[in-house]
């Protein structure tokens, strides 16, 4: 598939996902949602992609959603295309559902402003770095709209409810460095010392583990924070742990570990998922 707003590229293992509008700071808009969603779907599909890397062409990251259309940027009656009807669903909403149901570990790195939705839509992914140009904000009170792209459920439950509550009633701007303080990325790099320190990371997880472990593991974590008691996780870790420990990933885990080799992992993610995947109720609107 061609990409108008992304550059997608894979090379052993890793996917480096570019948003590229830098005449437009990497903006969201239509195109680039739609983009985005196919994109996660190509990468779930291929078995050669086994860690994806998103970052932005350019100065910036995403300076959040493109306000071309000036003050009806945000009335979806006034944007072509937009369904009518009971179907309310905002598009970095659609984008965030859909990295949180990616079965590939996702590293978000922040080459630059993340603003907005810009910032929103990666809250889904496991790992995010910065460089320290970064600057981020969740901007909406100062634009007269609310949180979204699920950002009401992920942001508190990243950097805490306190940290969460004054970054979005301020709708200020913030360095890179109060990101990592408050918890919402995971370090600091100088600008040209960002995407090599990403790639370590992904390096990391491509050369040593089992790609259906991964796949189980996030979801594990991501869907276990929704959970009302301990025991809801003791069920599907009891479920998983029994099927990984009787494939073949597990016989050549140890057998790697016992002979020191780099191991040689078979299962397919897209392929030999177990009988009890997806364990979660279907979500709404899927």
């Amino acid at each position: 598939m061609s990409y108008e707003t992304l550059d997608y590229q894979v090379e052993d293992g890793i996917l480096t996902l570019t948003l590229n509008r830098p005449d437009r700071m990497n903006a969201f808009n239509g195109a680039m949602c739609r983009e985005l969603i196919a994109a996660f779907d190509a990468a779930d599909a291929d078995d050669a992609v086994r860690v994806i890397v998103v970052t932005g062409a350019g100065k910036a990251f995403c300076a959040g959603a493109d306000l071309e259309k000036g003050g009806d940027t945000f009335n979806r009656h006034k944007r072509q295309g937009e369904p009518e009807g009971d179907t309310l669903r905002d598009g970095g909403g659609t984008v965030s559902l859909r990295i949180y149901e990616c079965t590939k570990p996702v590293i978000g790195a922040f080459n630059g402003a993340a603003v907005g939705v810009g910032a929103t839509m990666t809250l889904p992914m496991d790992i995010r770095m910065a460089s320290t140009k970064a600057k981020f904000g969740f901007v909406f009170a100062r634009r007269g709209i609310t949180m979204e792209a699920c950002s009401s459920w992920f942001l508190p439950r990243l950097v805490g409810p306190m940290q969460a509550a004054e970054w979005v009633y301020t709708g200020r701007v913030f360095s890179a460095e109060e990101a990592l303080k408050g918890g919402l990325v995971r370090s600091l790099h100088e600008p040209d010392e960002l995407l090599p320190a990403a790639y370590e990371l992904a390096r990391e997880i491509v050369d040593n583990t089992s790609g259906m472990s991964a796949l189980l593991n996030r979801q594990l974590m991501w869907r276990m924070m929704g959970a009302d008691h301990p025991m809801e996780a003791h069920k599907v870790d009891s479920r998983a742990i029994a099927f990984m420990g009787e494939s073949a990933d597990a016989q050549e885990g140890v057998q790697s570990f016992l002979e020191k080799r780099p191991p040689q992992f078979k299962l397919s993610p897209s392929k030999d998922r177990p009988p009890f995947y997806p364990w979660w109720d279907e979500r709404p609107f899927k």
